[in-house]
């Protein structure tokens, strides 16, 4: 069963437009990133009960936390980090999910984030032992410039991690726009399905610097990645981050009409390859 989710915070900052929104839509899921423009790691505990009060109301679940978690550079103290990974865990339980989405680190300044495979699965080896015990995992997505900016990459630190408490979220416009893969369903979907657990929808097409596409119309093979999906039997959430009026490092806009067409689009595809989705 494909779950349907969505980056929400692309259509408004604001929250309650966020749910007005996902339920006009149709939609049952948010991937948590900004509330009311602050990032959801700066929420308190108070905060965030607020929230599921809030999306429990409106029939809302949460898919994932989007944490920026791994979005600085490896050589920078870590104690702060995991002082703000274990606050996110406790958001993530209080609101109800059990995933985590984190990034693999840039490099240090004037080095190659490449070089520094050991101190980056030294540094999310700690997150995933703070995990251990709990139903929650942490899923790494691939994203330019970070050390998981390749499939190889991404499948030598789940390697290296070694724990079920890691598992990888997948993002086909990511290897588009960073790596100028336009094949990556070919060439990056064998080296880490068996280990993707979450997947991003947005689409890219070659060379395009700010805009996302609208789902297969770009350069990122989404029918193809859907029809994996299908011979898999993938069950769980396909998230939406269409980016088509802005992107960029920490996130992006989509105009509610925009998302409406995106959301046609990933129904439309689930239909033609005969997935149940919700």
């Amino acid at each position: 069963m494909i779950r349907i989710s969505a980056f929400s915070d692309e259509v408004s900052p604001v929250v309650e437009e966020q749910i007005a929104y996902l339920r006009r839509a149709g939609v049952k899921w948010m991937e948590v990133r900004f509330v009311d423009g602050c990032n959801i790691t700066t929420l308190s505990e108070e905060e965030a009960r607020a929230l599921r009060r809030r999306l429990d109301e409106a029939g809302i679940g949460v898919s994932a936390v989007a944490s920026p978690i791994g979005k600085y550079p490896v050589d920078a103290p870590f104690g702060p980090h995991l002082e703000l990974f274990r606050h996110t865990v406790r958001l993530a339980g209080i609101l109800g999910t059990r995933l985590i989405r984190v990034f693999s680190f840039y490099g240090p300044e004037g080095g190659c984030i490449d070089d520094c495979r050991d101190a980056v699965v030294e540094r999310l080896g700690r997150l995933a032992a703070e995990l251990e015990g709990t139903d929650i995992r942490m899923a790494h997505e691939n994203e330019a410039r970070i050390f998981g900016h390749s499939a190889a990459n991404c499948v030598a630190l789940a390697e290296g991690v070694a724990s079920d408490r890691m598992t990888l979220a997948y993002d086909p416009a990511n290897f588009v726009w960073g790596e100028a893969i336009a094949d990556n369903v070919e060439s990056c979907w064998p080296l880490m399905a068996s280990r993707v657990e979450h997947v991003h929808i947005k689409d890219w097409k070659l060379g395009s610097r700010d805009l996302g596409s609208l789902p297969g119309d770009g350069d990122a093979q989404i029918g193809r990645l859907f029809e994996e999906l299908a011979r898999r039997r993938y069950d769980g959430f396909v998230t939406l981050e269409p980016h088509m009026s802005s992107g960029g490092q920490f996130g992006g806009e989509t105009s509610p009409a925009q998302f409406d067409a995106a959301l046609a689009r990933v129904r439309g595809f689930c239909e033609r390859c005969g997935l149940e989705y919700e």
